[in-house]
């Protein structure tokens, strides 16, 4: 009888060529399987083509293989089945799974209890959705890979602990998953502090990355500083910096030095606009960086077209940016009712731009003919900026007041509204926000634009936006 010693040699050498056999095997498709040495191969050719065409009807390609060989060391069956499975279950649909495992083929080594229900659990915990899982995973499958007690607890922690709150931050992993990778003493906590040494207070910070949370995606030394430096150089003023952080968070990730040139370039050329005042129409409204600038010639022309000489048309555009972005159709029935109906000479359109922002339907002419049934002759901005319940109570006074100031806005404090305006009373007016350069405003509207899509246009942007994330 043979003995024991000799069966273990044995084994070992049929181990050897059959190793020798599936490398050839892999080398005859193309496979390099150099990376395969340490790792332990079926025990027959056959069960490694079983692997090879079964990834292959999935989608993955020879290449694919030979980026990440290593998972042809997975069993179809105890691994690769139950992966698959599973990840269908929790919303990758069937189609979706070859570009899942491309991107991420380390999750076919994984346990589906021991290490991917966990992750799930955790997400489903920051009160992600159960139908939004899927998408997230697909947009970041390297979550599965992560330790609980890791980089994504201590990031959730932190983004707590600035005012971000808990119950967005779901919504926020859905939007930018990416964030739940980063280490908070390298990357996040950096440009917090940064963008608190702009002046920004913690919690419109806060507010800042719930809403916009990719911002935390933008390098602060390659990127984030870089751009604050730009603004600086283009004639921004320091002390505004921070408004228009808040009025529009994308500016720190955009390229921005070739946008400022080419539109200081347009508003001198077209405009007559100079660079200086040019910096003041940015501090107003910094998604102007960002609009087309054919479509900023719509409401130009417009105005132009109605006798307004170019200098007042410059003048009107440096009050009230937000102009530029005004549908004109809106615009036209804007300007025919103030020209039939109330009458009026062009000056006070050139003194009060802002007129065009507000609702005809809704806001000028239910108080123009409040004004006029009560024989009230007053300045389009005494009727027009100030709340529904102050309109109200000037029209019951005895006598005009004189007009108020715009808002103002102590960095780091409260919003405060002369006029007893409330921001709950602001009206809107759509906007031509298709204009605007979608790579900077990645899935997001701007600062400026509701959920609806719509223009604050009583107040500018910033103190609205500010003074809702303060929750005044």
């Amino acid at each position: 009888m043979p003995s024991v010693t000799w069966g273990v040699v044995q084994g070992k050498k049929e181990k050897l060529v059959n190793r020798v056999i599936i490398c050839d095997y892999l080398k005859g498709l193309g496979i390099i399987p150099d990376e395969l040495e340490s790792l332990e191969l079926p025990s027959t050719v056959e069960v490694m083509k079983e692997r090879v065409e079964f990834l292959q009807r999935m989608g993955l390609t020879i290449d694919d293989i030979n980026e990440y060989p290593l998972m042809l060391g997975c069993s179809v069956r105890k691994n690769i089945i139950p992966v698959l499975g599973y990840l269908e279950k929790i919303g990758i649909s069937r189609s979706k799974l070859g570009e899942f495992v491309k991107s991420y083929p380390q999750v076919l080594h994984a346990s589906v209890v021991v290490e991917l229900q966990p992750v799930i659990k955790f997400l489903r915990g920051l009160d992600v959705d159960k139908l939004d899982i899927g998408y997230v995973l697909q947009k970041y499958p390297e979550l599965l890979g992560f330790k609980l007690e890791g980089t994504m607890s201590t990031s959730v922690a932190y983004l707590v602990s600035i005012g971000v709150s808990p119950r967005d931050i779901g919504p926020m992993v859905t939007q930018y998953p990416y964030f739940l990778g980063m280490r908070v003493g390298t990357m996040i906590k950096p440009l917090v502090d940064y963008l608190v040494s702009l002046g920004l207070p913690k919690k419109i910070v806060a507010r800042m990355l719930e809403k916009r949370p990719y911002v935390l995606g933008y390098d602060l030394h390659e990127t984030v500083k870089p751009n604050v430096d730009c603004l600086i150089s283009f004639g921004i003023r320091r002390e505004v910096l921070a408004s228009i952080v808040a009025q529009y968070p994308q500016i720190l990730g955009l390229p921005l030095k070739a946008k400022l040139s080419s539109q200081q370039y347009f508003f001198n050329l077209k405009l007559k606009i100079d660079p200086e005042r040019f910096a003041r129409v940015i501090e107003k409204m910094p998604q102007i960086v960002s609009l087309n600038q054919n479509v900023i010639m719509k409401p130009v022309q417009f105005l132009l077209e109605r006798a307004i000489p170019s200098e007042d048309v410059a003048m009107m555009v440096i009050k009230c940016p937000q102009l530029l972005a005004l549908r004109v159709p809106l615009m036209k029935n804007s300007y025919y009712f103030f020209k039939s109906e109330m009458g009026r000479p062009l000056k006070e359109l050139v003194e009060f731009p802002e007129y065009f922002t507000y609702s005809l339907e809704s806001r000028i002419k239910p108080r123009y003919e409040m004004l006029k049934s009560k024989g009230i002759r007053s300045s389009l901005n005494w009727f027009l900026n100030c709340s529904d319940k102050r309109f109200e109570e000037r029209l019951e006074g005895d006598y005009i007041e004189s007009e108020s100031l715009g808002p103002s806005f102590c960095m780091g404090g409260k919003l405060e509204l002369p006029g007893f305006m409330s921001v709950n009373h602001i009206q809107i007016k759509s906007m031509t926000w298709e204009a605007v350069d979608k790579a900077a405003m990645p899935s997001e509207a701007s600062a400026l634009i509701s959920h609806r899509g719509t223009l604050y246009s009583e107040i500018e942007s910033v103190y609205l936006w500010m003074s809702f994330a303060l929750g005044d």
